[in-house]
């Protein structure tokens, strides 16, 4: 089994982790009510998507029908 030689420096350690960091995920404005939501998805709030009613504002959105 292949054993390292020597320890990995937290530098070099840091280097190999920097492109793991957790990037903030994009939101949007809805167009109809202004709450945010997540672009290019049917607002959870008022069931909105592309200025048109897609899901009656309430009802839960797993049902609904893919746009």
């Amino acid at each position: 089994m292949a054993v390292p030689k020597r320890k990995t420096s937290p530098s070099r350690a840091g280097m190999r982790r920097s492109h793991q960091a957790l990037i903030p995920q994009a939101h949007s404005e809805c167009a109809n009510c202004g709450e945010l939501k997540r672009p290019h998805n049917i607002c959870a709030h008022c069931g909105h998507y592309d200025g048109r009613e897609v899901v009656a504002a309430g009802k839960a959105l797993k049902s609904a029908v893919r746009v």
